[in-house]
C-alpha cells in the first residue's frame, strides 16, 4: 500500500474538510441537543457527491474509490458524527449491496436517485430479541403470486424515520435456518409497512433511529436482490463494508476529541503552568495520538484491500474494533484533562463521549469483531 495520497484523493479530503469545517462543525452541538435530522445538510453532501461516492457513475454516483470514501467520512464524522453515520448507511449499508447484488433494473431505480441525494436509504438487519444472533431472523416473507408478504418488526434502524428505502432481510425458509434469509428492497410507501417506535439515545442524537414494522407487507417480486436464501451472504459481505465506515466515524469522533484535549492542555493552567508541562497529561496525549494513528492505518488498510478486490473480512473488523475502542479511550480521556468542564454540555467533549460509545455496538459489536478475527485467524493455521 502506498501511504502517499493521490492528487485526486487529497482534493476530496479537503474538500470534504472544507464543508465539514464551514457547515456542519458549527451546528452539531445544536442538531444534537434538539435531536435534529440533518436534512439540509445531507443535500448539500449529495451536491459534493458525499452520498454515493463509490457507486459507479453510469449509476449516478461519484465513482470512487473506498480511500477517497473514508478520507472524505473521517472529516464529516470529525465535525458531526451524527451525519457521518447517516452518510455511511447510505453509502455503504444500502448503496453498496444494490450495486453488487442488484439487478440492472434494481440499481436503476434505487441507486440512482440514492446515490444522487434524491432519496436516503437504510439497512434492516437488527430485529427484537435476536441482535447479535443475525441468523435468528423473526420477520417472514412468504411469496404470494407476483409479490412477498412480509410480516416482522425490525429495530435500531438508522435513517429509519427517514429512508425512502431500505435492504431488509426476512426468512422465506425457517426450515433452513441462516440459507432460508432472503434479502428484500422494501420502499417506505409499501402497503403494510409503517415506521414504529423513534428511538431517543445517548449520542448520535441528530442521526434518527427507529422502529420498523411489516404488517402484510407486500413487497414486488422483483424487489428480491439475489436469489432465496442468499440473504445471509449479502448481509455479512455489507457489514465487512460497514465496518470500515463505522471504523471511520470512529476515527473522527477520536480525532477531534483528541485535539480538543490537546488544545485545552496549553491553555488551561493549574499551579502556575499549562497542565500540558504535567508528564500525566503528555503520557494521555501521547497514547491518544499513537492510537489514533494505528486506528487510521487500519481503516486505510481495510479499505485498500477491499479496492483490491482482496478478501479484506478480517481487516474491516480489525478496523472496527480497535478504531473503536480507540475511540472510546480517547474521549473518555479527554473529559478527563478537560476535568469538570469535560462533564459539562458547554464544551464538546461531552458530545464526543456520547458519540463514541455507540461505534463499539453497531455494525457488529466488539464481541462480535473479535469473534470474525479470531475465526479468520485460525483459518489461517491451514
Amino acid at each position: 500500500m502506498d501511504f502517499n495520497l493521490s492528487e485526486e484523493q487529497k482534493m476530496i479530503q479537503q474538500m470534504a474538510r472544507d464543508f465539514a469545517q464551514k457547515e456542519l462543525a458549527p451546528v452539531a452541538a445544536e442538531l444534537d441537543a434538539k435531536s435534529e435530522f440533518p436534512s439540509r445538510h445531507l443535500k448539500k453532501m449529495a451536491e459534493l457527491g458525499l452520498m454515493g461516492m463509490m457507486v459507479p457513475q453510469e449509476w449516478g454516483g461519484s465513482g470512487l474509490d473506498t480511500v477517497s470514501y473514508v478520507l472524505a467520512l473521517e472529516e464529516i464524522a470529525a465535525a458531526c458524527a451524527s451525519t457521518a453515520v447517516t452518510m455511511s448507511v447510505n453509502n455503504s449499508l444500502y448503496c453498496g449491496p444494490l450495486v453488487r447484488f442488484g439487478t440492472e433494473a434494481q440499481k436503476k431505480k434505487y441507486v440512482t436517485p440514492f446515490a444522487a441525494g434524491e432519496k436516503l436509504g437504510a439497512y434492516a438487519l437488527s430485529e427484537p430479541g435476536t441482535g447479535s444472533d443475525a441468523a435468528n431472523q423473526k420477520t417472514t416473507a412468504r411469496k404470494v403470486g407476483d409479490k412477498y408478504v412480509l410480516n416482522g418488526r425490525k429495530n435500531f434502524i438508522t435513517n429509519g424515520p427517514h429512508a425512502d428505502a431500505m435492504v431488509l432481510y426476512a426468512m422465506t425458509d425457517k426450515d433452513k435456518r441462516h440459507k432460508g434469509i432472503s434479502c428484500f428492497i422494501v420502499e417506505k410507501d409499501f402497503p403494510g409497512y409503517s415506521v414504529g417506535k423513534i428511538e431517543k439515545k445517548l449520542g448520535i442524537c441528530a442521526s434518527s433511529t427507529s422502529e420498523i414494522v411489516l404488517e402484510n407487507c407486500e413487497v414486488p417480486a422483483a424487489n428480491l436482490m439475489g436469489q432465496e436464501g442468499e440473504g445471509f451472504s449479502i448481509a455479512m459481505n455489507t457489514l465487512d463494508s460497514g465496518r470500515i465506515g463505522i471504523g471511520t466515524q470512529a476515527l473522527g469522533i477520536a480525532r477531534v476529541a483528541f485535539e480538543a484535549a490537546r488544545k485545552y492542555a496549553t491553555e488551561r493552567e493549574a499551579f502556575g503552568q499549562a497542565i500540558a508541562n504535567f508528564q500525566a497529561i503528555q503520557h494521555f496525549l501521547a497514547d491518544m495520538a499513537t492510537d489514533i494513528d494505528a486506528s487510521r492505518l487500519l481503516v486505510w488498510r481495510a479499505a485498500w484491500m477491499k479496492d483490491q478486490g482482496s478478501n479484506f473480512s478480517k481487516q474491516a473488523a480489525m478496523a472496527k474494533l480497535f478504531s473503536s475502542e480507540t475511540a472510546n479511550w480517547v474521549t473518555d480521556k479527554a473529559v478527563q484533562i478537560f476535568g469538570g468542564y469535560g462533564y459539562m454540555k458547554d464544551y464538546p467533549v461531552e458530545r464526543y463521549f456520547r458519540d463514541a460509545k455507540i461505534t463499539e455496538i453497531y455494525e457488529g459489536t466488539s464481541e462480535i469483531q473479535r469473534l470474525v478475527i479470531a475465526r479468520n485467524v485460525l483459518k489461517e493455521i491451514g
